[in-house]
């Protein structure tokens, strides 16, 4: 039977019809390890996606230009084009990256009541540092750290600490370990990386911030 470009067509029409069974049903296990109710979930699930599209500016500060042979970053469909570079970089905090992780995590820790806060401190202080160590800044685009990295350690870390409530312990301490260890602690990094614009837990982290919380519960 030959190969035909219509077969072909379906193959791939398949695969990615399964990819999203696959993506869809890995969060609804990892929102049920979290005791969250299927509506909880899409709301959250489509609060940290729209939400990501938004970027509240806290201040400006002077930065060096970024190398001239450096490539231009890849363009999305879904990114805006990119913003001239003038001089300054804008920092801003991304609701969907920064905030509604930062939300949630305090939401678990009040429907948890018996995990344990030191826990909690030792675990996010242990992710931070490892995102601290692994992230790098990315000149003209921002910091970039190994998308696996955070989740491993967060879930390997919360299931020696606290076995019980391994699971919101790996969301809380994967999330904000990528925002403190890999964004907040690398702040002053952003006046050599040449970029307009600088977000906590927008563009590129915001996937690994996502994906970190979500893989760091289906670890556990």
């Amino acid at each position: 039977m030959p190969f035909s470009p219509f077969y072909f067509a379906l193959l791939l029409v398949a695969f990615g019809l399964l990819a999203v069974f696959v993506q869809v049903g890995a969060l609804t296990l990892a929102f049920d390890k979290l005791g969250l109710s299927p509506n909880s979930a899409t709301l959250l699930l489509f609060t940290s996606l729209l939400g990501s599209l938004i970027n509240l500016p806290l201040f400006s500060v002077k930065t060096e230009g970024p190398p001239p042979s450096m490539p231009q970053p890849f363009r999305s469909l879904l990114r805006l084009p990119p913003m001239e570079f003038t001089g300054k970089t804008v920092v801003a905090i991304n609701v969907g990256g920064c905030l509604v992780p930062l939300a949630f995590s305090v939401y678990l820790l009040r429907h948890n009541p018996l995990l344990s806060l030191w826990a909690v401190i030792g675990t996010v202080a242990l992710v931070s540092m490892v995102c601290r160590l692994a992230s790098r800044p990315v000149p003209g685009v921002g910091i970039g750290i190994p998308i696996f990295v955070a989740p491993l350690v967060a879930a390997m870390a919360s299931l020696i600490i606290d076995p019980d409530y391994s699971a919101p312990l790996a969301y809380i301490s994967g999330t904000l370990g990528v925002l403190i260890g890999a964004d907040i602690s690398r702040i002053n990094d952003i006046r050599k990386m040449g970029t307009p614009f600088a977000s906590i837990g927008g563009a590129g982290t915001f996937d690994g911030i996502f994906l970190t919380g979500i893989v760091a519960v289906l670890l556990t």
